[in-house]
């Protein structure tokens, strides 16, 4: 016997880049922020190589992020909760929520927003999650932040600038419009085989954790 699940639409953009680079999913509310977080490092994609927090709002609590030695020394006196145990369901009962942010590399600071366009009741499970619409591809890790991808496109685009052999021997040419998107659903195909879609730390698909970097 099958039992309905719901299902959240959620959209989610990459602030301060114009045009929007934009990825659309569908996923169970059952699901944990970190699994949250594994799903948005596989479909931007990142490469999950560095922190990360989700957060209502940007100076006032509360946080989320995944247990670590170091959270006294980025609490910035903001109320952090644990990811790995908080579901999407329960940040959706959060008073007066509008939006979830999600704010990944705190050097480069690329920020997304995170908005619920639909909600929903599903009766299968192997459908979710899904992806519904993806725009632009996603700017490269270590790149410098919106800024520094701005001067990354510019330089790459400009034959006279000093820096082009530079970044094309980094990481080779870059389309800023190409998205594959069959690559992006085979990523977020791998947790369609979470164990009862918990989401719980243990059932999700291993990435390379992130570490603080010096500075």
């Amino acid at each position: 016997m099958t039992h309905p699940v719901e299902i959240v639409r959620l959209k989610i953009t990459l602030d301060d880049i114009k045009p929007t680079v934009l990825r659309r999913i569908e996923v169970p509310v059952s699901i944990t922020l970190d699994t949250l977080h594994e799903m948005i490092q596989a479909i931007m994609p990142w490469n999950n190589s560095h922190m990360h927090a989700f957060y209502l709002r940007l100076i006032e609590g509360p946080r989320w992020a995944p247990p670590t030695p170091f959270d006294d020394d980025f609490d910035f006196g903001i109320e952090t909760r644990d990811s790995t145990r908080t579901t999407i369901a329960a940040v959706l009962a959060e008073p007066n929520f509008k939006a979830l942010r999600y704010n990944y590399d705190f050097g480069d600071d690329w920020r997304h927003t995170i908005k619920v366009e639909r909600r929903f009741t599903a009766e299968l499970w192997d459908e979710y999650p899904r992806l519904i619409d993806a725009k632009r591809r996603c700017p490269p890790d270590d790149c410098g932040g919106p800024w520094g991808y701005l001067a990354y496109l510019e330089a790459l685009s400009d034959p006279t600038n000093k820096r082009q052999r530079e970044l094309l021997h980094w990481r080779g040419p870059f389309d800023p419009e190409a998205v594959d998107r069959d690559a992006i659903e085979e990523a977020l195909g791998e947790f369609a085989e979470l164990p009862a879609k918990r989401g719980a730390a243990a059932d999700r698909p291993k990435r390379a954790s992130a570490r603080p970097r010096a500075r």
